[in-house]
């Protein structure tokens, strides 16, 4: 499993450890009720784009632990 900028919310959401590093990076989609709605098409890099939030650093994150919790 890897994320990219075009991995949707959805997608993130079913890596057990994608909450934590989400809140990591205050992203404010987890309790945004539009957010719930758009769930499958809201990618990553379209949520770092709106709040300004550095998506190499988050991916790097994300991918990190995917790669500890895969192994």
């Amino acid at each position: 499993m890897e994320f990219t900028d075009k991995s949707t919310l959805q997608e993130i959401l079913e890596f057990s450890e994608a909450e934590r590093i989400l809140l990591k990076y205050n992203v404010p989609c987890l309790g945004c009720p539009m957010a719930k709605i758009e769930m499958s098409s809201l990618t990553l890099g379209q949520i770092c784009l709106t709040y300004s939030i550095d998506c190499e650093k988050l991916l790097a994150d994300l991918n990190s632990a995917a790669e500890i919790y895969q192994n």
